[in-house]
């Protein structure tokens, strides 16, 4: 079901119009009831709905589907829901042989999506790599309290110089004039403060934990052994990481490059250009959510995004590609 089939010449005579990236979301983008009418819809969903709950040795499509906020909201099961809600969402489109990808990239979380999308990982082991990594960031995020803030409106210079005045770090460079901080909740109050002096928005995450910051230091070693362990192939597409914003399909590379983005910023506006710019492409598809889409859209205006969350807009996307 998920097998590499690539199809890029069919990608042209359906309607894309030239190279099209994968994309991935990031914690954030759970909600009640995620991936329940796609798996109605679609056998090839409920496969992996099935293989799922098979690898993390409970019922993710009950948390899913029948998981209240509160539940979706912690971070040891939003992860995996938001995984295998993504693939479910990917497993459609496969099955449609509409295209694959030029390049793939995932926001943070969303960085395993993408791998199991270029084929470096398997369904089951991103399942049980996404398992161990949330109970270990949940962990030292209890440990040690620390929060996050999106900070709207400054220029890179500006919210760098903040976040060194304020003691915080930067965690996500997410499109122009929007970066999110990272650190003690202390810290990040002092940066909040800071910002809407100077003229910024803040809005307040509504996350457990400093993520992407030096406050994972814990989690990061935590999960250090699941990771060496797991079965990491070479991809077979470029996988734009969060830690460089560099293409990489090399097995190594690509561990490497999951250990390090737990405490390093997600450089994903970087990413979305180098994308555009290296690789050619000109439609992103997102699966699993629609933050991610309009960072896209913020980055490079003249791209086509198109995003893949629930039945209604699969089959959309396949209307719109001809299929």
């Amino acid at each position: 079901m998920l097998a590499w089939a690539p199809t890029q010449e069919r990608a042209l005579a359906v309607g894309f119009r030239g190279p099209v990236a994968f994309v991935f979301p990031g914690q954030g983008a759970q909600k009640v009831g995620m991936g329940r009418d796609l798996a109605e819809r679609f056998p090839a969903a409920r496969e992996v709905f099935d293989r799922a709950d098979a690898a993390a040795g409970r019922a993710v499509r009950a948390l899913c589907f029948e998981g209240s906020e509160e539940a979706l909201t912690e971070t040891a099961n939003a992860q995996p829901a938001i995984l295998v809600t993504s693939i479910a969402c990917l497993s459609v489109v496969r099955e449609a042989s509409l295209v694959e990808p030029a390049a793939v990239a995932g926001h943070s979380l969303g960085e395993y999506s993408a791998l199991v999308a270029a084929g470096a990982l398997g369904l089951e082991e991103g399942v049980r790599l996404v398992e161990a990594r949330a109970r270990a960031m949940q962990a030292a995020a209890q440990a040690r309290a620390g929060a996050m803030s999106a900070v709207l409106g400054l220029d890179e210079e500006a919210v760098t110089a903040l976040a060194e005045e304020a003691g915080v770090s930067v965690a996500n460079w997410n499109c122009p004039g929007q970066v999110v901080l990272s650190g003690e909740a202390t810290a990040i109050e002092r940066a909040e403060r800071l910002a809407a002096e100077r003229g910024a928005k803040v809005v307040r995450l509504k996350v457990s934990g400093a993520f992407h910051s030096a406050l994972m230091q814990p989690a990061a070693e935590q999960f250090e052994g699941a990771l060496r362990e797991a079965a990491i192939r070479d991809a077979r597409a470029p996988v734009y990481c969060n830690m460089d914003a560099t293409a990489h399909t090399a097995a190594e590379e690509l561990r490497e490059a999951l250990l390090t983005q737990i405490t390093r910023p997600v450089l994903w506006e970087q990413s979305v250009r180098r994308m555009v710019a290296e690789a050619g492409v000109a439609d992103f598809v997102e699966f699993g959510g629609r933050v991610v889409s309009g960072l896209v859209k913020r980055i490079a205006p003249g791209v086509r995004v198109f995003s893949v969350h629930d039945g209604k807009s699969a089959e959309g996307l396949m209307e719109e590609a001809g299929a």
